[in-house]
């Protein structure tokens, strides 16, 4: 479900609430570790339902620095490619968490750029497991991703995806309220 959409250059940010794996975009965005390991929140979800062979394709592409992204084949998925990516681990904001998850989200748009994908699925990346509070994440992701959308590439469309619909409401009021 749409809960909110921008355009930006002609091309599209939206806020949906769904589960990622069942988005009807190119590619989705896995938030990953850095040893590409995904057993569990969003990257355990991804790997279960694409099969063994994303995990095993991912082993081959780690490490993954915190802020960058590799791509695998996206499995049993209906997608062309899985792009993941490693957020920081939340360590009180001194840490450089801000800039790190920026370059996570922009690593992720550019190597989905790099594919020639046209959309892009992702979730809010750092603010489960890796425990970034919910408000300044989304204010990084956001921005990275309209910057992002300002620029030319193949992409037009990239969605800010949420399972939980009491968290997707709070994505929706920040995004409101800031841009």
């Amino acid at each position: 479900m749409i809960l909110l959409e921008k355009e930006v250059n002609n091309k599209k940010f939206m806020l949906v609430q769904n589960s990622i794996i069942e988005e009807k975009t190119n590619a989705i965005v896995n938030p990953a570790n850095e040893h590409l390991s995904h057993g569990g929140g969003v990257a355990g979800l991804i790997s279960r339902a694409g099969g063994d062979e994303i995990q095993k394709e991912s082993y081959g592409k780690a490490p993954v620095k915190t802020g960058q992204a590799a791509y695998t084949t996206a499995g049993k998925l209906p997608f062309r490619y899985v792009v993941h990516t490693v957020g920081p681990i939340w360590k009180g904001g001194g840490a450089g968490e801000e800039k790190l998850l920026e370059s996570a989200v922009r690593s992720a748009l550019q190597m989905a750029a790099k594919l020639e994908l046209q959309s892009v699925s992702m979730p809010s990346i750092s603010t489960g497991i890796f425990g970034y509070p919910l408000q300044p994440a989304i204010e990084t992701i956001v921005k990275t991703i309209l910057e992002f959308l300002e620029q030319e590439s193949t992409l037009q469309e990239v969605h800010l995806c949420e399972f939980s619909a009491d968290k997707a409401r709070e994505i929706k009021d920040i995004i409101s309220e800031k841009f």
